[in-house]
């Protein structure tokens, strides 16, 4: 039983050692907005910045601003009002009347068989005329120079799609703790495998995903997410089956997200979010709930508990786990101390994955943004 213990315990230390090394190694190999020269012409392709709001009155104004003050010369701004109660749709209408770059959508009733986000964004797809979409949500800033940054890439890389890693802002301890582990886990995705077309990974994040309207149409539009939760990571997803160049560029400080205010609208969010990127599929939920306890919190167990070799090598695990989180910290604002607090969040996200499963269970379907969505129909639905 020691020796078993001692091997089980070395296996994750050398888990998270080479995870550790890919990870690193691969990171760097993904595109650099920052490295490159912005575009520069001498033509400017139509860029069409396209976001749904619903009750978003306090954190889309300054997000508002930031996109029209981007250096692009040759861009529109399609905002959809889903169904706001609050001052959303106002702010929208004086911001456009302001300015002609903005166009409002106004939606009050959502058709059977849509989602709400989904259904808004198609509806700005219909309206735009760009020949590069950029999907937002209203809440994220853009840099002034972010669109010809990504265009720079794109250009260089020969892409149709590309989505960028954000750098959250997370204030306060349980922010980091719990997206410093999420983060964790979507570097353990190998986001870098995205652009080899070889490979199944893929990428999508909501808070900026560009993608050449041909290459859009050629998916089936939003209309093939319709009923989607995740529909941003499901973008990505058509984009790299339907055989289109996708790439992942890490937002660095040209992007500026602060996606939840304080811990209980994180749990709320992947709540919403978690059970659904899971495909709704209880066997797997709790395989991952497993598998989180016991690549990152076992180790910890085993430094308490076990003795001699077999608490030595534990104890290599729980270094190297806390190294692995530690060096990604940074790409979410947060400090790399938090990196000691790797088992903590994993057990956050334990929770978490299993309270997405019993609630969307419970409910039969996913409640969001005042909107009950059942489970039957979002199975059907799925990407």
């Amino acid at each position: 039983m020691h020796i078993a213990a001692t091997v089980f315990f070395a296996l994750l230390a050398l888990f998270w050692i080479v995870s550790t090394v890919m990870t690193y190694r691969g990171m760097a190999r993904i595109p650099s907005l920052t490295a490159v020269a912005p575009f520069a012409g001498p033509a400017f392709p139509r860029i069409s910045i396209l976001f749904a709001a619903r009750d978003e009155a306090e954190k889309m104004p300054a997000a508002l601003s930031s996109l029209l003050k981007l250096d692009y010369p040759n861009y529109e701004v399609i905002a959809v009002d889903d169904r706001s109660a609050d001052a959303t749709g106002k702010i929208l209408d004086e911001a456009a009347a302001r300015d002609a770059r903005l166009r409002v959508i106004h939606v009050t009733e959502l058709p059977q068989g849509w989602l709400g986000k989904p259904h808004a964004l198609a509806l700005a797809y219909e309206k735009a005329s760009g020949d590069w979409l950029v999907f937002t949500d209203a809440d994220v800033q853009f840099a002034p120079d972010l669109l010809r940054r990504a265009l720079a890439v794109v250009e260089q890389e020969r892409a149709d799609h590309l989505t960028l890693l954000v750098r959250l802002d997370l204030r306060g301890f349980w922010e980091p703790v719990a997206l410093g582990y999420l983060g964790a886990c979507f570097a353990l995705m190998s986001p870098w495998k995205t652009r080899d077309p070889k490979s199944k990974a893929y990428m999508g994040v909501g808070a900026f995903q560009m993608v050449r309207r041909t290459t859009y149409e050629a998916i089936g539009t939003h209309k093939r997410l319709a009923m989607e939760v995740v529909d941003d990571m499901k973008l990505g997803k058509l984009v790299k089956v339907g055989g289109f160049r996708s790439i992942v560029a890490p937002g660095e400080h040209l992007v500026n997200v602060r996606w939840q205010d304080g811990f209980g609208n994180i749990v709320k969010g992947l709540t919403k979010n978690m059970f659904a990127g899971m495909e709704f599929n209880v066997v797997f939920a709790i395989i991952v709930a497993c598998n989180t306890f016991i690549v990152s919190v076992l180790p910890v167990l085993g430094v308490i508990f076990a003795r001699g070799a077999a608490q030595i090598a534990a104890g290599a695990a729980v270094i190297a786990a806390m190294i692995f989180e530690a060096l990604l910290m940074p790409r979410a604002r947060a400090s790399r101390w938090f990196g000691v607090t790797h088992a903590l969040g994993a057990l956050v996200i334990v929770y978490i994955t299993l309270r997405s499963m019993v609630v969307t269970l419970g409910r039969g379907g996913v409640v969001w943004r005042g909107t009950f969505y059942p489970l039957e129909e979002l199975r059907r639905g799925k990407v």
